[in-house]
């Protein structure tokens, strides 16, 4: 049968290139690869390339996978048509492996020019499969369309790889069909690089095993795969900080600051222009612009066909690059009320003095309700149709972040952290500070997976990053510290697989291949409710249309063929509608609970919408969408992992209480109430099919969310006032998961100042370093 193309996307994206590619030596059989270990499937891609003076035509290559792993395979020029395709796949205890070729998008075709061998370490064991292969006539060919083409071993390049979880039909026929690859990705390689002397390369490719290998090139041994062999000299640290999120970035500033020697890891990579980032629209090459630098590409995070910045064993949207979830949110930026940080929101008293560090945070950050830097707001139909709504119910315009703390019945032009028209937060201000110092070090693609640990001192973290310890183990100075920083999800699972939190979860990971025997004994597991305590705004969309409204061809545009007067102004001056995301104006009220607690309900209107659900005829060119959140919730879920390691929620936080649903439906209920006095305003979602209480009960819970989530290691019940965790010496959290209860509005600016008080406590702490 014909199926879906593997490596059909390769074409699509290939300029993207998320990773890079490092130097190793299989400890299996002593060949000194370039390359990389997945740490998502935990799938290691391999080459080595005879002296570039030789003028050879082939290379040695491997794939080494987990034993569940159906299929993988690579493309070293990182395309599909006209390219050199490897595949491989376990047939019980032998590997079946064939080249490919592909000339349109139909099924892959045998390739008959490349001589495969497969060398003597290829086999299967109980825990992996690996083929390690020699590859004759395999690095120039001849094309269909009458030219060449070939690997670039003397240059840069950016390979891909491929694997599936989908078994292959045949799995007997080194020719048989498959499905579309489950997973893929790029990475940086320098193919230069990968080459050693003719002696070596002769004695591998016959078959010989063992460290004989000289590398041609000064190149430092480094190996992101779990069978390599160190060769680095571990450097200790002052303060670890795993994650460079808002939190790590905070934190390892201040901390640098202060003289510490810091060490800030974070498993993705780069994102905006500035910190090496390169994806980006066409329209905008040549500008020195990416996807994350241009407010008005916000919406395409989601619709993207390559987004490789979502963290790919989390099962809900977290960002796994620089910047975390403030490089890819609609940054949105509220400055916190005091409320956000009052005992009744389950912060200790100590807490509640916020201001100074609010104030450090603005200092360095300030907000803006008007992003283009001509100053003037574009695309503004939207909230002056919904400021008109908002006027009927008595509710009162000003500017948000001039009040915080006035939250009742008022509404104001949305306000971001963007800065000269380009996304700015973090990444564009504190990250900057800290990597100018001498004392500061920042590693991407360098994934902590556990805390290395005796009893209650940390030790060290173990990462995938054999360059900077031996088996990836970095190691503290005395008296040192480990600040994690990864997350609502991440964080937790570093802690589970470190011997803290809930039995269930610790036990999950003692089952784990990797991660078992790397826990500490079970008479040293800390039990703590990590997890638990979670909350997450639920949100419901409601669309509306009018005739005014410009719904902006609903953001599909954006990023293929944008409206051309609306780029050229934004690549001129940094301007115009694109100098920000979508939404365009917010508002607040407190609604009471039947059981004695207030509730607030943020509003956030945007032109367009993400999904329309109506019988109503309409006009798709005058939709606009108010998303009405909740926040001071009681509603409570859990996360946790499951037996693959991967991070997800396990019990639901949105109306997990009832009076939490009850509250939302009155408020959505009150606002639609006036629709009828607005000439040509119509409700469409919901429509007269359904009741608003219908909407809220049939509403898709993986719709529901607002991936704002917090608590995961709540203050008071999994770390202490400082933000250390109980029962430790040496380890402190300082990301949303330690926040108790959902702040007012979007968490972003809430979260950066608690980072600031946090690092403050943290510095005058008694103990450290």
């Amino acid at each position: 049968m014909l199926l879906r193309l593997a490596f059909s996307i390769l074409i699509l994206v290939g300029p993207v290139v998320p990773q890079l590619g490092t130097a190793y030596i299989d400890s299996v059989n002593g060949i000194s690869f370039w390359g990389l270990n997945d740490i998502v499937h935990g799938v290691t891609y391999g080459y080595v390339f005879p002296p570039l003076a030789d003028n050879s035509t082939e290379f040695i290559g491997e794939i080494v996978a987990p034993i569940d792993t159906q299929w993988a395979g690579v493309s070293p020029t990182g395309t599909m048509l006209q390219s050199l395709l490897l595949v491989a796949w376990r047939n019980g205890n032998s590997i079946v492996r064939s080249a490919r070729f592909a000339t349109d998008y139909v099924q892959l075709v045998a390739f008959t020019q490349p001589i495969l061998t497969d060398l003597p370490t290829t086999g299967v064991n109980s825990t992996h499969w690996r083929w390690v292969y020699r590859c004759q006539n395999c690095i120039t060919w001849p094309t269909t369309t009458g030219g060449t083409n070939s690997i670039p071993i003397s240059a840069f390049g950016a390979p891909a790889w491929t694997f599936s979880s989908v078994a292959v039909d045949e799995p007997a026929n080194p020719n048989s069909t498959f499905q579309e690859h489950t997973d893929f990705g790029f990475y940086g390689f320098d193919f230069s690089s990968a080459h050693v002397d003719s002696a070596s390369y002769a004695y591998w490719a016959s078959g010989g095993t063992g460290p004989t290998g000289t590398p041609t090139t000064t190149t430092t041994t480094t190996s992101t795969s779990t069978s390599s062999t160190p060769t680095a000299t571990a450097t200790p640290y002052d303060y670890i900080v795993v994650g460079a999120g808002p939190g790590g970035l905070i934190t390892a500033d201040r901390l640098s600051e202060a003289g510490k020697k810091v060490l800030l890891l974070e498993r993705g990579g780069p994102a905006t222009w500035e910190t090496g980032g390169t994806y980006g629209p066409t329209w905008a090459a040549g500008y020195n612009l990416t996807k994350f630098d241009i407010p008005g590409l916000f919406e395409t995070m989601f619709t993207d066909s390559n987004p490789f910045w979502w963290c790919k064993d989390i099962t809900v949207f977290a960002g796994c690059l620089l910047g975390g979830g403030t490089t890819i949110n609609g940054g949105l930026y509220w400055v916190p009320p005091d409320s956000d940080f009052a005992t009744s929101s389950g912060w200790p008293a100590s807490w509640s003095n916020h201001i100074s560090y609010t104030n450090k945070m603005l200092a360095r950050l300030p907000s803006t309700d008007a992003p283009s830097t001509d100053g003037k707001r574009y695309l503004e139909q939207s909230a002056s149709v919904a400021a008109q709504l908002l006027n009927y119910q008595g509710y009162r315009q000003l500017n948000i972040n001039d009040s915080p703390d006035d939250k009742e019945h008022v509404y104001g032009y949305s306000s971001f952290d963007f800065i000269g028209g380009k996304r700015g937060g973090p990444v564009a201000t504190y990250f900057q500070s800290a990597k100018v110092r001498p004392n500061f070090t920042f590693r991407q693609y360098s994934y902590v997976q556990n805390l290395v640990r005796n009893g209650s001192q940390i030790l060290g973290v173990q990462t995938n990053d054999t360059s900077l310890g031996p088996n990836g183990v970095i190691p503290l100075n005395p008296n040192g510290r480990v600040v994690l920083s990864a997350g609502s999800f991440g964080t937790p699972r570093v802690l589970f697989r470190s011997g803290i939190g809930p039995t269930d979860m610790i036990t999950l990971a003692q089952n784990d291949a990797t991660a078992g025997p790397r826990l500490p004994p079970q008479s040293q597991w800390i039990n703590l409710p990590v997890g638990y305590n979670v909350s997450d705004n639920p949100s419901i969309n409601l669309v509306f249309t009018h005739p005014s409204i410009d719904a902006y061809e609903n953001w599909a545009q954006v990023w293929s063929n944008p409206r051309p007067a609306d780029a050229s102004q934004y690549l001129a001056n940094f301007s115009g509608v694109l100098a920000a995301s979508s939404p365009r104006l917010n508002f607040w009220r407190a609604l009471p609970g039947t059981d004695g607690k207030t509730r607030w309900v943020q509003g956030t209107v945007r032109p367009g919408a993400a999904s329309v659900n109506t019988a109503y005829p309409y006009n798709a060119s005058q939709i606009f969408t108010i998303t009405l959140y909740l926040s001071n919730i009681t509603s409570r879920g859990r996360i946790g992992v499951d037996a693959a390691m991967t991070a997800r929620p396990l019990v639901n936080p949105w109306f997990s209480d009832p009076v939490d649903k009850v509250v939302l439906i009155q408020a959505i209920n009150e606002l639609v109430l006036n629709v009828k006095n607005i000439p040509g305003l119509s409700l469409i979602t919901p429509d007269n099919t359904t009741t608003v209480t219908d909407y809220v009960n049939d509403y898709d819970p993986a719709s529901l969310g607002s991936n704002h989530w917090v608590g995961s290691a709540s203050i008071g019940s999994v770390v202490d006032e400082n933000a250390k965790v109980l029962n430790t010496d040496n380890l402190f959290i300082v990301d949303a998961s330690i926040i108790p209860q959902l702040p007012m509005g979007n968490p972003h600016g809430m979260l950066m100042s608690m980072a600031e008080q946090a690092v403050a406590r943290i510095l005058v702490l008694a103990g450290g370093p």
